[in-house]
């Protein structure tokens, strides 16, 4: 946790002074508690920008990849990674995600899967809804906007461009009482978090200037 604080000031301050980065909507942070973050996803740069959304460590899925080096994958752990198979439902990942969040910590999920390009928010997959309706904790939706623009897919240095993390309300799962979680339910949540998603890279894009 001491790491995970000394990296996240160092980097985030770093990130405010060269990207300029504007937050808004911290207001729909839950304070306390477990709660899923589902950032757009236009570049690697956000992750880094979605821990603006509280200073409480996140834990967030990493490209199995990342984990092939011992002192790499040691690093990405302690940071709050785990690794995940992109481009499908992992289902060894979403246990450890589920079991992050039944340890009352903060998880970012990118519910888009991998990154993509442009203003439109892709297909999203179910995970993010299912977890939130299986351990009955809320979603956070975030819009990062910029950060394609200055770190996008296949480029190696960044450009010092804003960048805009827009915040929404959280997005509360319907009550289980106790039963299976219902297909339909997740479905309807994804739903409504895809329309939230769009509308808030909407405004990151806007606020960033792009």
């Amino acid at each position: 946790m001491i790491l995970y604080r000394v990296v996240r000031a160092i980097v985030l301050s770093i990130c405010r002074v060269l990207f300029r980065v504007q937050v808004v909507g911290l207001e729909h942070v839950p304070r306390g508690g477990s709660f899923i973050i589902a950032p757009t996803h236009r570049s690697l740069l956000d992750i880094p920008f979605a821990a603006y959304a509280t200073k409480r460590r996140i834990r967030f899925m990493a490209k199995e990849e990342l984990f092939s080096k011992p002192w790499l994958a040691g690093l990405i752990t302690a940071l709050g990674g785990f690794p995940v198979s992109r481009g499908s439902a992992d289902r060894a990942a979403l246990r450890t995600a589920q079991e992050t969040i039944e340890s009352g910590e903060p998880t970012a999920l990118f519910p888009e899967g991998t990154r993509l390009h442009g203003r439109e928010v892709g297909p999203l997959f179910d995970g993010a809804a299912y977890l939130a309706a299986r351990t009955g904790v809320p979603i956070v939706p975030v819009g990062i906007g910029g950060s394609e623009q200055i770190l996008s897919s296949g480029r190696v240095l960044p450009r010092l461009k804003r960048v805009a993390v827009v915040i929404g309300p959280a997005i509360h799962p319907p009550t289980r009482n106790g039963g299976a979680v219902k297909r339909a339910g997740v479905q309807a949540m994804t739903a409504e978090l895809q329309v939230s998603m769009q509308r808030l890279l909407d405004e990151a894009m806007q606020r960033g200037g792009y």
